[in-house]
């Protein structure tokens, strides 16, 4: 393994941020000044660094092989310094295409998708409370100044929602993928709305739940536990948002998404979906094993589109795609935000995934770790413009060209954006 030392050295000596290593036989190799330690229990991890898999050295942290001393943001810093180049992968081949369809199709059953989104939304309401704003609302904020604090940047990104879908009172809104309630009360304390939400988060759901009857909404705010695709379609909504959730659908399943979108809505209402992008046309998913540590700890089954995939599927469906907003730098200090918070509050942190867990600190410390490293690595993907944050508002025409505020607008859409800004 000495072999390794001076090419680790050499990689050391090229990055941004000076860092330390501390070998395995108690050596340590150090640039002048160093901000981050990475301290190696295992010589196979340090070759794992030697090999720039970043995600394997994630891995190795969450699993106590390596210790890693010092501030996320430098760390990730050092990160983008140790990659070869862009770790976005693309594969344009008809056999890979085809592999990736299928492993696709079979993680996306109803079952599948309801164990998934518990294992990540579903590890403790306390925990997530310590580094989410108060109203727990988990996408991407809306900075709409620069000098807004986390919870105000929140309050605008749900009044913005609520803005470009034209919400008025009495309007039947449905929230697909609702959260801890956020945008399903605002829209209804705010625009007066008859809101349904829908969730596969026990722990989400049971919380809402609770929102609504301390807030005396039941008579227009509810939240059910199902899968979109198990809606009925009998009553349409006029307005209809998705945030956060369609990372969660699959590629296999966007058609039947999209469809089931355009049965839900009214003709001539609007659909807002906001989601994480790829940040390249033909994505497979994040290389330097950044991609599998993801799937492994933090999304399993989360797959990311490029945004022209997603809008192809929406107009497949027979929506029409009527203003599109990249918020990608937006989330990226949100991210910050939400890591900031979080390392702020560690010790407290670690008691209230112990609690969650029954007090195994071993899984309470792994959980903990993994999302220190997703956190502030998300936010260096969405800086480096490896993945995005688009916001697409699209409407369901309903024929009538003739009627509307606008003649040929076949729907409550404007075709200007005042009103969202005014």
């Amino acid at each position: 393994m000495s072999s390794l030392i001076p090419k680790i050295e050499s990689q050391l000596a090229a990055l941004p941020v000076p860092i330390a290593l501390q070998l395995p036989d108690g050596r340590r190799v150090a640039q002048p000044g160093s901000r981050v330690t990475l301290a190696f229990s295992e010589w196979s991890a340090l070759a794992k660094l030697a090999a720039r898999q970043i995600g394997a050295i994630g891995e190795a942290y969450v699993e106590g092989r390596v210790q890693i001393e010092g501030a996320m943001r430098d760390l990730t810093d050092a990160a983008v310094g140790l990659l070869p180049g862009t770790p976005v992968q693309t594969d344009t081949g008809w056999w890979s295409r085809l592999l990736r369809q299928a492993k696709s199709r079979g993680s996306h059953t109803l079952h599948k998708d309801a164990a998934q989104v518990q294992f990540h939304y579903d590890v403790s309401d306390d925990f997530y409370a310590l580094w989410l704003d108060p109203r727990r609302v988990y996408s991407c904020a809306y900075y709409r100044t620069a000098d807004m604090s986390l919870a105000q940047a929140q309050e605008a990104k749900l009044d913005h929602i609520c803005r470009k879908l034209r919400l008025q009172p009495g309007e039947r809104f449905l929230d697909i993928g609702s959260g801890w309630g956020g945008l399903l009360l605002w829209a209804a304390e705010h625009y007066g709305v008859d809101a349904t939400g829908i969730t596969l988060s026990k722990n989400q759901h049971a919380h809402v739940q609770g929102l609504i009857a301390a807030r005396g909404l039941q008579d227009r705010v509810r939240v059910e536990l199902r899968d979109y695709r198990t809606l009925e379609e009998t009553r349409p909504f006029d307005k209809i948002s998705s945030v956060g959730m369609f990372e969660h659908v699959g590629s296999a399943n966007m058609a039947t998404y999209f469809r089931k979108i355009h049965a839900l809505l009214a003709p001539g209402g609007l659909v807002l979906n906001h989601g994480i992008t790829s940040g390249r046309l033909d994505y497979q998913q994040l290389g330097a094993g950044m991609g599998d540590f993801i799937e492994k700890y933090i999304f399993p089954g989360g797959e990311l589109l490029h945004v022209t995939h997603v809008l192809r599927e929406t107009a497949a469906a027979g929506l029409e795609m009527v203003d599109t907003e990249n918020l990608r730098p937006h989330y990226a200090r949100t991210l910050w935000a939400w890591s900031d918070a979080l390392e702020a509050q560690l010790d407290r942190a670690r008691e209230v995934l112990a609690a969650s867990a029954g007090g195994a600190r071993g899984q309470a410390e792994r959980i903990l770790r993994a999302y220190r490293l997703y956190l502030a690595g998300s936010a260096m993907s969405f800086e480096q413009g490896w993945i995005s944050l688009h916001q697409m508002l699209s409407t369901r025409p309903d024929g009538r060209v003739a009627v509307g505020q606008m003649r040929g607008a076949q729907s409550v859409y404007p075709f200007t954006r005042d009103y969202i800004y005014r």
